[in-house]
């Protein structure tokens, strides 16, 4: 295979210990690579999924639970724990860790993404991030002790940690600088209904006031005003992993993010990058997409394994998929609406079941469902298949998304 020519020796690296270096190990070895694999984790725990962390874990779900059902002896994959990535020599093949320099044959980047801090909130006791299972573990008692609770940021993981901690019977209040929650995700014509839940479960909402400052115990909002926290929790985004790579000649972008090509291969010979650390180019939507979702990091070692096992014309061109549960309801998002020229709803906002449907060009882009599973399955397989759109049936919520596709069309979907 192709990544034994180099590096005769080394193993194939893998840099991180979530699930797209999980998954790209395993697929390596599916692929058919049989040579030396090492994995390095920056935790020093086992490898585990994260988005169980928002849900289960917070309310006392067993944290074993969490790990990969993996066996990595059976794979003869060596695992080394507590073991991040500090530089990268490319010349001389070479990693930089926490324990010392490692060889490579061919480097494979998966160290994820890394939480925003606000300025002046570290070390205190009272403010918490929700992004790895110290993390989760550390607010576990938080909620047991039924504190109340101030999320700064009403994002998805915001989102997320106040359904949690409401169930826990805090008391809780989200903070949140723009106009509306998921602002930075969605269009105001798609979060407005949103609102709604955060009233109907008991959680007090503040939009347009930033944060001025935090405090042990205290948070003091922009207009001035003073909110008791027995707890913070601040979720106000995640940018990728890639400080370690300056000066390594690996192409990083103006988010952060490592530039991989359409085969997840960066400007560096024999290096790849994959997950919520890179981005890649998308023909089906014509520019690069930075996605920090779950199923990213699992699709996209597939490609990583057939470019770096030598696979002809590997292509990764995936339709981006996410799930979020928050106030009893389950949000679906499949695609990218950046480009969308029309918005078409299917359903009542304002009921538990509805639907948002972006086209372009009178084709599927984006589907976001709330509480209509269907809707959110048979759109992705229209947005892969790219087929035109009935627009006033897609319109109609008592008509199957797939029965939307235009007359003669209709054999182009799967």
């Amino acid at each position: 295979m192709a990544v034994q020519q180099a590096g005769e020796g080394h193993p194939v690296v893998v840099v991180g210990a979530g699930a797209a270096g999980v998954q790209t190990v395993v697929a390596l070895r599916e692929k058919g690579y049989d040579g030396p694999l090492l994995l390095l984790g920056d935790e020093p725990h086992r490898p585990y999924d994260r988005p169980p962390l928002s849900k289960s874990v917070l309310l006392g779900g067993d944290a074993d639970a969490v790990r990969f059902d993996v066996d990595f002896d059976a794979l003869g994959v060596e695992v080394r724990l507590g073991c991040g990535a500090r530089g990268l020599r490319p010349e001389a093949r070479e990693l930089d860790t926490a324990r010392g320099p490692v060889g490579y044959r061919a480097l494979v980047l998966a160290t994820g993404a890394e939480p925003v801090r606000l300025p002046g909130a570290a070390g205190l006791p009272s403010v918490h991030e929700l992004r790895t299972l110290d993390d989760a573990r550390r607010l576990g008692p938080v909620l047991a002790e039924r504190r109340e609770v101030v999320v700064v940021g009403a994002g998805w993981i915001g989102a997320e940690f106040a359904t949690a901690a409401t169930a826990a019977g805090c008391r809780v209040t989200v903070v949140e600088a723009a106009d509306r929650p998921l602002a930075g995700a969605l269009p105001a014509e798609v979060t407005g209904p949103m609102r709604a839940w955060y009233r109907e479960a008991g959680v007090e909402l503040r939009t347009g006031v930033g944060v001025r400052r935090i405090e042990d115990g205290a948070v003091e909002l922009a207009d001035g005003e003073r909110l008791t926290a027995g707890a913070v929790l601040v979720g106000v985004g995640a940018r990728p992993a890639t400080a370690w790579l300056a000066g390594s000649g690996v192409a990083i972008g103006a988010r952060g993010d490592v530039l991989a090509d359409e085969g997840l291969r960066t400007s560096v010979p024999d290096v790849y990058a994959v997950g919520d650390c890179a981005s890649f180019p998308s023909a089906r939507f014509g520019g690069r997409l930075l996605v920090h979702h779950w199923d990213n990091a699992l699709q996209g070692p597939r490609a990583v394994a057939a470019s770096l096992t030598g696979g002809a014309g590997a292509v990764y061109d995936p339709v981006p998929y996410f799930w979020s549960e928050q106030f009893g309801r389950f949000v679906q998002y499949a695609g990218h609406h950046a480009d969308a020229d029309t918005l078409v709803r299917r359903g009542d906002p304002d009921g538990d079941a509805w639907s948002v449907c972006w086209l372009r060009e009178e084709r599927l882009v984006a589907v976001l469902s709330v509480g209509r599973a269907r809707d959110l399955a048979q759109g992705k397989r229209l947005i892969a298949s790219g087929a035109p759109l009935v627009r006033e049936r897609v319109a109609d919520a008592d008509v199957p998304l797939k029965s939307a596709v235009a007359d003669g069309a209709a054999a182009t979907v799967g």
